[in-house]
């Protein structure tokens, strides 16, 4: 059937019942029979491909699988409740897809109220967007309703099992605004991403606090290796006073990698603009020497040429050297993807982005649902963050022995 066939006896039916339309009572009525109709109807398609026939269809005679009358339940609509027959079957296999088990509303809607929700906007803005999109009332409390629904994934995700090693692990804090004590305070989300042993990124956790501090991340790492983390290979991360010696706690093992990126922008905070390109092209030969002994040479060279200026700089780097030259035990392949938190900033990217809609959350809770679902989303089109990966952990094991192979 053409569509212009279907439009033309949709409305046919309209004029039809709209004879017996008097009153906002009578359309709400209205609509509830057209939605009990439709959702029905298409509950019945669904049985149909799920058994392989139609309703009474010859096909499905000593077939197997077969229907088993209805079950009634209450689905709520912006115009009322109204009861609808869900079809069931014999072996009590059918899940259906647009009202699934338990649920009293059209999935579609949850959905886009939670797409909604993690790209930053407020509960107003999403009564907002629905009334402009479907000229539906949706209330706040259905649209918190909804987005409340997912704690209890949150709570079971964020104290799920874990693997008991990945080679790789970025750890990484972004700030958030939230309503305390009725004044507007900077919280601290601590992200935690790994690497699998398939070469594959893993959110495993997030956290928030009132400020980014060594003792808090001893605390992330614990409840982490808790879960089943036994071994870390390598971790990266910014450089922030007592974090490496947090990380040797829970997992002595881990190498402790600094991010190149973190190094560089804590360097240039002290430099002019106008000495800022040459500092940082000076620095660049520091990270990108092909050996240790040949960046430790360079790092020289740049404290011969700018100390009388910057002095701090190659002191910052040779205190820390322990941490940042980690990198240069790899080829090439592995450098880039642990002596940057490149992994973790395009998380935080999205999160970000997220946050700078919200501006300022309500409360702990809110950060951390619209923090979530957008992760969730980034999480589909997560790529690898060491392109070949069949390599660099045959390099691992090579390196670590039997703290890797025991696992593959």
């Amino acid at each position: 059937m053409s569509s212009d066939t279907k439009r033309e006896r949709l409305e046919a039916l309209a004029k039809e019942y709209a004879k017996d339309l008097k009153s906002q009572k009578d359309l709400d009525a209205f609509a509830n029979d057209l939605l009990k109709i439709t959702v029905e109807a298409a509950l019945g398609v669904e049985m149909a491909d799920h058994l392989g026939y139609e309703k009474h269809a010859v096909e499905g005679r000593n077939g197997g699988n077969s229907r088993n009358g209805y079950a009634e339940k209450t689905l709520k609509s912006k115009h009322g409740q109204v009861r609808i027959q869900t079809p069931r079957d014999r072996e009590g296999s059918f899940q259906p897809q647009i009202i699934g088990k338990g649920k009293t509303r059209l999935t579609h809607f949850d959905d886009q109220i939670l797409c909604l929700y993690a790209k930053g906007m407020s509960t107003e803005e999403i009564v907002e967007s629905f009334k402009e999109l479907y000229g539906a009332d949706v209330s706040s409390g259905l649209i918190s309703q909804v987005t409340d629904a997912v704690l209890d994934q949150i709570s079971e995700w964020q104290n799920r099992p874990l693997e008991e090693l990945y080679p790789i692990l970025y750890l990484d804090c972004i700030m958030v605004k939230v309503r305390q004590d009725r004044r507007v305070i900077n919280k601290a989300v601590y992200v935690a991403l790994g690497v699998d042993l398939r070469g594959q990124k893993e959110l495993l956790g997030l956290w928030i606090s009132e400020s980014e501090g060594a003792s808090f991340w001893l605390s992330v790492l614990t409840e982490l290796k808790n879960r089943g983390v036994q071994d870390v290979l390598i971790a990266c991360i910014d450089g922030l006073t007592g974090f490496a010696e947090a990380i040797e706690t829970v997992f002595p093992q881990a190498q402790v990698q600094l991010c190149i990126v973190h190094m560089l922008r804590n360097s240039l905070r002290y430099v002019s603009w106008r000495d800022r390109k040459e500092v940082a092209r000076d620095l660049a030969g520091v990270y990108r020497a092909a050996s240790e002994q040949q960046a430790e040479l360079a790092l020289e060279q740049f404290a011969q040429k700018w100390d009388d200026r910057y002095h701090l700089i190659s002191k910052q780097w040779r205190q820390k050297w322990m941490y940042i030259a980690t990198f240069f035990n790899y080829p090439e392949s592995i450098r880039r993807a642990i002596y940057t938190t490149n992994a973790i900033e395009s998380l935080n990217s999205v999160l970000r982005m997220a946050i700078q809609r919200r501006r300022v959350f309500p409360t702990d809770r809110s950060a951390v649902k619209v923090l979530w679902l957008a992760a969730e989303r980034a999480a589909k089109k997560w790529t690898m963050p060491v392109k070949e990966w069949r390599p660099a952990i045959n390099h691992f094991a090579i390196v670590f022995g039997e703290r890797i192979t025991k696992y593959l």
